[in-house]
């Protein structure tokens, strides 16, 4: 019998296990696909490493979470600085000076940019935002909210702005200094040779069983370690006896190209409502890669459907519920340890992935 059967081999799983390997504890991981890392796992081609499940791009203030990846995998200097592009129209994320200097020409300093935001507001006269519509335009105007959110986070959500909730868009950043790096955190990069190279050092020696669903013979795994821990689905472990959660989902399109250099950015984002996908990824930028050819992803934004990959909760109040009904009978499972985005049901940064499995791990006897 294991110590520990892990059900994922995603961040929150693999880190999971080497903690408890160290500590001398068994650990039997089980994947249900047929490659680990979860949805870091990258796909080599030509010398590209192609991030399959969408863009992944590390960063995080957690000074002991950077220490920790880096004993792993050497990590390069990339910084994500997307750029917006709005029917033709270039604009440089987030919004920042170079963005504003370029939506109007004629505005040039910080107090002109505050000067313009703050009468788009004050004409717009919304006190108290009823929808996300009237939520963005109220804390960044009107010309920014047409032309860089309304189209994109349509179709992000796959419904018209004025029938979401105000409250996914708590505040928008607005940077009054000419600097396109788009996270704040203080340390950024992507693992020099991709994310399989984090995922396999984490894993290493220990006994992986790709192509294997815990839930399908769930009695007889089950009887293979003393405790589980599980980074499934919630409502799927409970084989939805509550309802089931719901999710967006994503579909990727992937092309190579036979040209060095596509778009001359690793994320464009399209942020009009008429194109159909959210954006493209050229995934040899995560790495300054040099090579011949190229490889880009288009990003679509789709319903999603059960047994399908998922991806973003729908954070509104009956998901929410749900999820705490959920939490509630996990509580009782005393065998098992729920962790990661979609046992929890909450959308997760990677150091925050990593963070929560380090605890979990440090919490047990």
């Amino acid at each position: 019998m294991y110590d520990y059967l892990i059900v994922g081999s995603g961040l929150f799983g693999a880190v999971f296990a080497h903690e408890m390997k160290t500590r001398g504890k068994s650990c039997l991981v089980l994947e249900r696909r047929s490659h680990a890392g979860g949805n870091v796992y990258c796909e080599e081609k030509d010398g590209i490493n192609i991030h399959r499940y969408g863009a992944h791009i590390f960063h995080t203030s957690y000074k002991d979470v950077w220490e920790y990846v880096n004993s792993f995998v050497e990590f390069n200097n990339y910084v994500n600085s997307p750029v917006a592009n709005f029917r033709g129209e270039l604009y440089n994320l987030p919004f920042n000076m170079n963005t504003f200097t370029k939506l109007w020409p004629e505005v040039h300093t910080p107090a002109e940019v505050t000067a313009r935001l703050d009468a788009e507001r004050k004409e717009a006269g919304i006190e108290e935002p009823k929808n996300l519509e009237e939520q963005a335009i109220s804390l960044i105007g009107r010309t920014v909210y047409e032309k860089l959110i309304k189209g994109y986070t349509e179709k992000q959500w796959g419904r018209a702005c004025t029938e979401l909730p105000a409250f996914i868009i708590k505040r928008l950043p607005v940077r009054l200094t000419f600097d396109n790096n788009y996270f704040n955190d203080r340390y950024q990069g992507i693992p020099v040779g991709g994310y399989n190279k984090l995922i396999d050092a984490l894993l290493e020696g220990i006994e992986v069983r790709l192509d294997t669903d815990y839930l399908k013979d769930r009695d007889t795994y089950d009887r293979l370690g003393r405790k589980i821990v599980y980074t499934g689905p919630i409502d799927e472990y409970f084989a939805y006896k509550l309802g089931r959660l719901e999710y967006r989902g994503l579909k990727f399109e992937t092309e190579r190209l036979a040209e060095e250099n596509h778009q001359g950015v690793a994320v464009m984002n399209y942020t009009a409502r008429e194109v159909p996908y959210t954006r493209i990824i050229e995934h040899k930028h995560f790495e300054f890669g040099t090579q011949p050819v190229t490889y880009v992803t288009r990003e679509y934004p789709a319903d999603w459907q059960p047994g399908e990959e998922a991806y973003y909760p729908v954070n509104n109040d009956r998901n929410q519920a749900l999820y705490r009904q959920y939490a509630e009978l996990a509580a009782k499972e005393s065998k098992v340890i729920f962790g990661g985005r979609l046992a929890e049901y909450k959308y997760y940064d990677m150091d925050d992935v990593i963070k929560s499995a380090l605890e979990r791990a440090k919490e047990q006897p």
